[in-house]
């Protein structure tokens, strides 16, 4: 039994094939599957209807011979939203069917568990919600530094009040060493959802000045006025960004279930 009550959600994992750091990424092997074959066959642990959307012909190729559902979109794409966007279009047209809510699954994360797709997609239980994200509370004397871990600060409903690769709030009087101590932290995982409406506006929202200053696409719809709900998970999933953290991944899979 799925944690969700809607009649239609989707899984889409957007896979490019260029990469300037990993060139080919989805189909680099981890054991005797590809990336993208892994990360596919998690999100299908949860979810009833899984694609790939990709503008490359190798991958799609992959994604058919072991079995995937799979959609041809523009190379133009600048984000993933952007060729969920054109994805869940053609597969509502392909299949004659509504799709509710998409689930913008990251394409080089083969470790994510299909409890974290159900918690997302769970928000949409309230009919309020119209994009959802996953969070972890940061551990006391985590270093919270780098900059390609995002932090993100809450409402006490749980909706997202802004996105920075700062550490955010700022803790006045109090050395930053202490920081993890005396508040409650929380980083970003890269894991979307969205009403299908409401992801197909979002493609139509120009760029914006704390997108732009952040380089951080979801600091574009709050700026415009959309609420991020969050959901709070334990599990950080493990992204696979260049070759070296290919070899990290290929000894973590002996241990991963």
């Amino acid at each position: 039994m799925k944690a969700f009550k809607l009649s239609r959600v989707a899984g889409i994992i957007p896979a490019r094939y260029a990469s300037s750091r990993f060139p080919g990424k989805p189909l680099a092997l981890l054991g005797k599957r590809t990336m993208i074959q892994c990360v596919y066959e998690q999100a299908l642990k949860s979810l009833e209807i899984v694609y790939v959307a990709t503008e490359d012909d190798r991958i799609s190729k992959a994604v058919l011979n072991f079995g995937g559902n799979v959609i041809m979109t523009s190379p133009e794409h600048k984000s993933g939203t952007d060729r969920c966007a054109e994805a869940v279009s053609k597969i509502e047209s392909e299949t004659g069917g509504k799709i509710d809510v998409v689930i913008n699954i990251q394409g080089d994360e083969p470790f994510i568990k299909p409890g974290q797709i159900d918690l997302l997609a769970s928000c949409f239980d309230d009919a309020s919600v119209d994009i959802a994200t996953l969070i972890r509370k940061a551990m006391p004397g985590e270093d919270l530094s780098n900059i390609n871990q995002v932090k993100v600060v809450i409402t006490v409903k749980g909706d997202a009040i802004y996105f920075s690769r700062a550490t955010i709030p700022f803790m006045r009087d109090i050395d930053i060493n202490e920081w993890s101590f005396k508040h409650n932290y929380y980083t970003h995982l890269g894991i979307y959802a969205y009403r299908t409406d409401t992801l197909k506006k979002l493609t139509s929202l120009n760029r914006s000045s704390l997108e732009i200053a952040e380089s951080l696409e979801q600091n574009r719809w709050l700026e415009n006025g959309y609420r991020i709900r969050t959901a709070v998970t334990d599990w950080e999933s493990i992204g696979v960004d260049t070759p070296e953290d290919l070899e990290r991944a290929r000894d973590l899979l002996k241990d991963f279930n």
